[in-house]
């Protein structure tokens, strides 16, 4: 208890030196706040701040939305880092995509078959898993153009697609759970 103190009395929330508009990538190498990396995981941030949203508004408890917050963590560190080889990154779980399908797989089993679109909302939760999604398909476009300039691991572009399904498939789920008929997309004619 006394190291966790002392590091939260040492460690201060703002350190003025992105006040220029830059910020420091893991490494060392300084970007302006608008590069399309610090876009990238800026965004998997913001997924991540949305899930705890969602966790928020959820009655029950879901266990794998708290690992995939920490698989997001481990992709943003893999997304701030400037590459040098010697740096101690969190290794990514490339069964983690495996999972997801499965949680896919196993909430659709009990979902009605889509036979149209359906339009965002439902429950307060089932919204915040919408909105989630939305978020983190944004997050998968920002990798996807970092990845037409820089290199980066294959994994985290399919792991974010993956994610997105998972996440429209909870909020389906929690709507069903929650009793709340999911309305149809009625294109105008």
């Amino acid at each position: 208890m006394y190291l966790y103190a002392h590091i939260l009395t040492v460690m201060k929330i703002y350190t003025k030196s992105g006040d220029s508009g830059k910020t420091s990538l893991f490494g060392g190498t300084r970007l302006r706040k608008d590069h399309i990396r610090i876009e990238a995981y800026g965004t998997v941030d913001e997924t991540n701040a949305a899930i705890g949203v969602l966790l928020s508004h959820l009655d029950q408890k879901y266990d794998e939305l708290e690992e995939i917050q920490s698989e997001l963590f481990d992709i943003g560190a893999h997304l701030a880092s400037d590459g040098r080889k010697d740096q101690k990154l969190p290794k990514l779980d490339k069964k983690s995509i495996q999972t997801l399908e499965e949680a896919i797989d196993q909430m659709t089993e009990s979902l009605k078959p889509l036979r149209a679109f359906i339009l965002p909302g439902g429950s307060s939760a089932g919204a915040a898993a919408h909105l989630a999604r939305t978020i983190c398909r944004r997050a998968e476009r920002r990798v996807v153009s970092l990845a037409e300039v820089e290199d980066v691991d294959p994994f985290i572009i399919k792991y974010l697609n993956r994610l997105s399904d998972y996440l429209f498939t909870l909020s389906r789920k929690i709507n069903q759970n929650a009793q709340i008929e999911e309305t149809k997309w009625k294109p105008k004619s």
